[in-house]
Order: C-alpha cells, then structure tokens, then sequence
C-alpha cells in the first residue's frame, strides 16, 4: 500500500522496546517517542544507494586495522537500535568503531549508541529522518548523522555539537570529500549513490 507519509500503527499508552521485542520479526516498524510507526517500504534508487553508500565505507573501514586503507569499524544496513524505552530505530546504516564494540551482536537490538548514523530521506519518511531523529540520536550523544538524499544525489554531513547536530558539509554528484567520521579517504559523492567505485 502507498502511503504519502509514515502513519502510527499504535494508538493509547506509550509503547516500549519489550512490545516492540513482541512483534513479527518482518513487520517494518520503528518505535518514535513511545509510538509504533509504520516505515516506509524501501523504493529502488533509496536501495541502490544504502547498498552503494555502505559498500563504499565497508570496503574502506569495515575491517580491522591496518593494509591499505584506515578500518576500524561495524557497518551495518538496517540496523536495530535501542535509544532506551521510547526509542527503537531501524537505521538505514549505521556504524561502530571497532575498540567500541568489540565484535557484532547475534541478537537485537543493539543497545550500544552507534558512533556514525545514515538515514536515507524518502517523502514518507523526511519528518522523522530531519526532524525527530536527529533530536533523539543528538540526546543520546550519536556523534555523527549523515543524511542523504538519492532523488538529488545530496549528502548533509552533521556533527555533534554542545549537544546539538551542526551541519559541517553538503555535496552533490561530482565533489569528492573528506567527511567525519570518515575522513582519511577521500570518497566520491557519485559513487555514494550507485556510481562505479574507481577504487
């Protein structure tokens, strides 16, 4: 079914992680601020670009130190995480220094705040991505938000500030940059949203 925006799908009392632990493994919910909310079904280009995005860092730092390039992180795609009883998010991508988490839960959620968060904005979900989110992942102390944007092939890079997210960079298809937490390589805006990866 089409919806134009994410809609609740549970009504009265503040819901909690151990209801939302409760239900079917394949419903595609999130719980926001105590409320159970629908996510939007994943279209192809939003696909195309958390698999381009997460192989690109994958391949970079998603391994252990040292060799050729810098390693030292977890990176997942639809990753389910604990912010505490009235938060349970299912991220995009989602990334953990590796001396932080030592290796990678078999359960969910994960309750370790990430180090580095990627949403993928689509119209049903762009309140949520750009509004609530951050101001959760922010209280929570998530250092990093990426927000990218697959219909303009637009990255916001944010970075945790007195508590509060402060847009450090925005780049389009044909810059390459040095983001944090990623900084020690270069990257292609492009290839971060299905170009071939010249590396």
């Amino acid at each position: 079914m089409s919806r134009a925006t994410v809609e609740p799908v549970s009504k009265g009392p503040p819901k909690t992680v151990d209801d939302m632990l409760l239900l079917p493994d394949d419903l595609r919910v999130e719980l926001i601020e105590g409320e159970i909310v629908e996510r939007a079904a994943t279209v192809p280009r939003h696909g195309l670009s958390q698999l381009a995005l997460g192989s690109a860092l994958i391949r970079r730092f998603g391994r252990g130190p040292g060799g050729r390039w810098p390693g030292g992180w977890w990176i997942l795609t639809e990753a389910d995480v604990s912010y505490g009883t009235p938060n349970y998010f299912t991220h995009d991508l989602a990334g953990w220094r590796r001396e932080r988490m030592s290796d990678v839960p078999d359960s969910r959620p994960i309750r370790l705040r990430p180090d580095w968060v990627c949403e993928i904005v689509s119209p049903s979900n762009a309140k949520n991505d750009l509004v609530t989110k951050p101001r959760i992942l922010a209280a929570a102390g998530v250092p990093y938000y990426w927000v990218a944007y697959p219909s303009d092939h637009v990255l916001l890079v944010h970075q945790l500030v007195n508590e509060r997210y402060e847009l450090v960079l925005t780049a389009g298809t044909g810059e390459t940059i040095r983001a944090e937490p990623f900084s020690e390589v270069e990257l292609r805006v492009a290839t971060l949203f299905g170009e071939p990866d010249d590396e």
